[in-house]
């Protein structure tokens, strides 16, 4: 059993929190899953988009039955002064899809989930329909696993694109699985020159996404693992 269980979508997201925890391959509704461990958290990279994050969700609330699950990656912002590197603890998720939403204690301001990454034009949108201040792609499908087990939810998401940036839509880089395909996306960009201040900008960006989001996961997991270590003390003098 884990106290926390954290879903990403991709490990570069969460490398330089995950790069020396333990490794298990383990298999859920006939799929394997990669599961990385370090004292009462784990983590599983699930894929991008709705579909991949609730089968994670669901295999690693199975597999580890946590207290609580997080939806954690990147995010955009939908508001021009919300700056790359910023990390967002949401009070309230919201599937863009249907308007269901789940509130979370101690949180601060709106995420919505949306099917795929928004433009500019698509940011406003949902910034005036929702008084949202980011969009991702899977929280709201991690709540949906979480809430369905009667586990506990809560996010947290790191600006990687600000409100003006655009770029092709992704999803014809993202295969079934969820899985990101390098080879094609590089393909498609070698032959479009144009594109590529902006790939040197996302690749920029995204990195200090990821260093924002795994120091605030570094802390969570600190915190907790020092939770269930004064909490198994007794236990362990009473062995001794």
């Amino acid at each position: 059993m884990s106290r926390v269980a954290i879903v990403a979508a991709l490990e570069r997201e969460v490398w330089p929190l995950v790069k020396h925890w333990r490794v298990s391959d383990k298999q859920h509704g006939g799929r394997s899953f990669r599961f990385f461990e370090s004292g009462d958290a784990v983590v599983v990279c699930g894929g991008i988009g709705a579909e991949a994050a609730r089968r994670a969700a669901e295999a690693v609330i199975v597999l580890y039955q946590p207290g609580i699950i997080y939806s954690a990656g990147y995010a955009g912002a939908l508001y021009p002064a919300i700056g790359i590197g910023q990390v967002m603890r949401p009070a309230r998720v919201i599937h863009v899809g249907d308007g269901s939403s789940v509130s979370i204690a101690g949180g601060e301001g709106v995420l919505v989930t949306a099917a795929s990454v928004a433009s500019p034009a698509q940011k406003r949108t949902l910034r005036e329909s929702f008084a949202a201040q980011a969009v991702d792609m899977e929280a709201s499908a991690v709540a949906r696993a979480a809430e369905a087990r009667g586990i506990e939810f809560a996010a947290i998401k790191a600006i990687s694109d600000e409100f003006e940036f655009e770029f092709p839509a992704p999803d014809r880089f993202v295969d079934a699985e969820g899985r990101f395909l390098e080879m094609r996306f590089a393909l498609f960009v070698a032959v479009r020159p144009w594109f590529w201040l902006r790939v040197i900008g996302l690749a920029r960006n995204s990195r200090r996404a990821t260093r924002a989001l795994c120091d605030d996961l570094q802390r969570l997991t600190s915190q907790e693992n020092s939770a269930a270590a004064t909490a198994l003390e007794p236990f362990r003098k009473e062995a001794r």
